[in-house]
């Protein structure tokens, strides 16, 4: 802001413009001159005003948006919902309306709060791993080569992990050779890979609406146009997939089949084959993540399974079955493709870690795993049974009930934004990631949020949700 109280005018560098704008209001919030209620200029003032361009007003509302001070109502315009608290020292700082912020959620979910309970949580309760003791295997994974320790391994990552992936993905009705796989770190670094490869800036490409927050976040570092295709409890939309065919022409649609995060929905045999059509129509190439492969059957549907590799690239990884900090996750393509991949891996990053990926394949080498799997779907089998059960007994609409899965989608009654529920169960130091986390758009409210059918198994989630519900009761106003 300006000397005067008006806002920056154009700098050189003008992708710095609308967070400079979004920071000059942000700033007017915090010093009272938008109170909590006013309502913003329109954006056409906004622009006329100031001599911005329309969009340059239309992305800085939006960061406001994602930063929780302002909201849009629908007709009315965009209001102040909140006034930021003055900024702490450390990079910790801040409140719940961050929440929309993709990379403050990334934090909150690394941190470890004692006494926390994250029913948000992205992965399994630490309970259902600790059989794997990863400490056991060190010996063995140093007398497999300790020579090779000491240095990069192949661009292409550990070669006997790579053929045993081959059998693992056989399992799954995947045919592949180990030409065909790349080893990355973790799943992350293989979607951040295929990006890099096929997304130009600008490039259109579609996610599941709801979806994997991280991947929009990439997607949006990358300067992609990322489109939403409505997710159903069967699988994406297909009469909105076909219509962004015929209109956007995008290359890429990065997807997750089964357990999907953030709906646990798992396609259907029939809806997969029809999704296969559009992209042999269409000429789309499908980027299918399977983070959660080991929790469910060998012959649930897979795109990858029934078009075996050739307009689909398969991404798994090792993270929510073994240990997130073993880092292991691989891409299973064309051969040529791989080859590609592996170089720009190697450009990227040299080699990923063979230490981790030794481990991997010592682990998979003893019969002590198929033990594990086994523990883990009986696990979640129990959790997700439970979790809807308690989400029922409160009214919830739950969207996916024909499978189980480590996350429940759901909507509680009389929740019209979930925010304001994450709102009431912070006090009780529970953490929620409300629904807009998951969408493209992240300045629609959404009633819905993602639930962690182990993390809601902890009684106090229980005892808090009754009095977040009774509180935001109590607070709505009472009819005429």
């Amino acid at each position: 802001m300006t000397p005067d109280g008006s806002l920056p005018q154009r700098r050189t560098r003008q992708g710095n413009l609308p967070t400079t704008v979004a920071n000059a209001i942000e700033r007017q919030i915090r010093d009272g001159a938008y109170r909590v209620g006013d309502k913003l200029p329109s954006l056409r003032e906004m622009a006329a005003l100031h001599k911005y361009a329309k969009n340059t007003v239309v992305t800085a509302f939006e960061l406001l948006v994602s930063r929780g001070l302002i909201e849009p109502r629908r007709g009315a315009g965009y209001f102040v919902v909140d006034k930021p608290p003055a900024k702490a020292a450390d990079d910790e700082a801040g409140n719940l309306g961050r929440a929309v912020d993709i990379v403050w959620l990334m934090r909150e979910q690394l941190k470890a709060e004692p006494g926390a309970l994250a029913v948000a949580d992205g992965f399994p309760p630490v309970e259902w791993l600790a059989d794997v003791r990863l400490d056991k295997y060190h010996q063995k994974v140093v007398r497999t080569g300790l020579g090779s320790l000491f240095r990069y391994g192949s661009r292409f990552g550990y070669a006997p992990l790579r053929e045993h992936l081959v059998r693992k993905l056989a399992d799954f009705g995947i045919g592949a050779e180990p030409r065909q796989i790349v080893l990355t770190h973790g799943a992350n670094e293989a979607m951040d890979i295929v990006i890099r490869y096929f997304v130009p800036p600008g490039g259109k490409v579609l996610v599941d609406d709801p979806g994997y927050y991280p991947l929009f976040g990439k997607l949006k570092l990358a300067s992609a146009e990322v489109l939403g295709v409505p997710r159903l409890p069967d699988g994406p939309d297909l009469e909105a997939l076909e219509q962004l065919l015929i209109t956007q022409r995008p290359r890429l649609f990065f997807t997750q089949s089964l357990a999907h995060n953030p709906t646990g929905s798992d396609l259907s045999a029939a809806k997969a084959f029809r999704v296969l059509q559009l992209a042999q129509k269409y000429d789309l190439l499908i980027v299918e993540n399977d983070p959660l492969a080991d929790f469910k059957p060998t012959s649930s549907p897979r795109l990858a399974a029934l078009d075996q590799l050739e307009r689909t690239i398969y991404i798994g990884s090792f993270s929510k079955s073994f240990s997130a900090a073993l880092r292991v996750g691989f891409i299973a393509c064309g051969a040529d493709l791989a080859s590609d991949l592996a170089d720009l891996k190697a450009l990227i990053h040299v080699s990923s870690s063979e230490y981790c990926e030794r481990t991997v394949d010592v682990m998979l080498s003893e019969g002590h795993y198929q033990r594990h799997l086994t523990r883990l779907r009986a696990r979640l089998g129990e959790a997700t049974e439970g979790a809807r059960a308690l989400f029922e007994s409160v009214g919830a609409q739950i969207f996916a009930k024909n499978a189980q899965s480590l996350y429940l989608w759901a909507t509680l009654p009389g929740v019209a934004d979930s925010m304001a529920l994450a709102q009431a169960l912070l006090p009780q130091n529970i953490r929620l990631a409300p629904g807009r986390i998951f969408s493209v758009d992240t300045a629609a409210a959404s009633p819905w949020s993602r639930y962690n059918v182990g993390a809601v198994m902890d009684p106090r989630f229980s005892h808090a949700l009754k009095n977040a519900l009774l509180q935001l009761d109590a607070s709505r106003p009472t009819p005429r």
